[in-house]
């Protein structure tokens, strides 16, 4: 099979560190975008953090958005205009932290848009400090001596917590740390975005990315802390498909 960069992909270089596991997400919504054929009626959400820069790489609409407040805005696009396919690309320390209730409030009302949460247990861009999943025990700036239960209460996990509304469509959590781990991602997100084209509601996929950067890890250290820990704490699979 020919390799071809999706053209809901642009052709420049990135920002990201190496190992990170943005590049990977950004090529699979691409792929997707590109064989539904709904590049042209596509319009992206992107806040604070280090999907803050979603438009230098993928080709179709992006909107800004202030920090947490990708799904009020989605909504806001998505009611306005119905015929397009509107999604967010959003981290843990904003999804679930400043965006919760822009979160769980979309979540719940079962507003008709597309969620890509990339998890990576931490703030990235800021200068790793402690975000909502940041695992028991683990360290960042702001919890030096790790992540303590009494101090920092645990990590939030956001497709159980979503789960037990009425509102949501499908939640699914994936990861990119093995190949098939990105085939099975790759199936996910389609799903959310063809889920969204059927008027079925909303759709969350939340990713279990790397972060070698502000882990303190090698790339392959990266990918063995996902698989050895992340998945342990927040296992992959289907929360919810109706």
């Amino acid at each position: 099979m020919e390799f071809r960069r999706p053209k809901t992909l642009k052709n420049v270089l990135t920002h990201y560190c190496p190992g990170c596991g943005h590049g990977i997400v950004h090529r699979l919504v691409a792929e997707v975008i590109d064989e539904l054929g709904i590049r042209e009626r596509t319009i992206g959400t992107a806040p604070v953090g280090c999907a803050v820069l979603l438009y230098d790489y993928m080709n179709c609409d992006i909107i800004e958005c202030a920090h947490g407040r990708p799904p009020a805005v989605a909504t806001g696009i998505k009611r306005v205009l119905p015929d397009r396919i509107v999604f967010t690309y959003q981290g843990d320390g904003d999804l679930a932290a400043i965006g919760a209730a822009e979160t769980i409030h979309a979540a719940n009302r079962g507003e008709n848009i597309t969620v890509i949460f990339v998890n990576n247990a931490i703030y990235g861009m800021t200068g790793g400090q402690m975000a909502p999943t940041t695992l028991m025990g683990q360290w960042s700036t702001t919890t030096p001596a790790g992540r303590g239960k009494l101090g920092e209460g645990g990590p939030i996990k956001v497709c159980e917590m979503l789960s037990a509304l009425d509102g949501p469509c499908y939640l699914e959590r994936v990861a990119v740390s093995t190949p098939k781990d990105v085939l099975r991602a790759k199936k996910a997100i389609r799903k959310a975005f063809e889920n969204q084209i059927a008027g079925k509601g909303f759709s969350l996929v939340e990713v279990l990315s790397m972060c070698p950067t502000d882990w303190k890890l090698s790339p392959k250290e990266a990918v063995d802390f996902v698989n050895e820990k992340m998945k342990t704490v927040f296992p992959l699979g289907v929360f919810k498909d109706r």
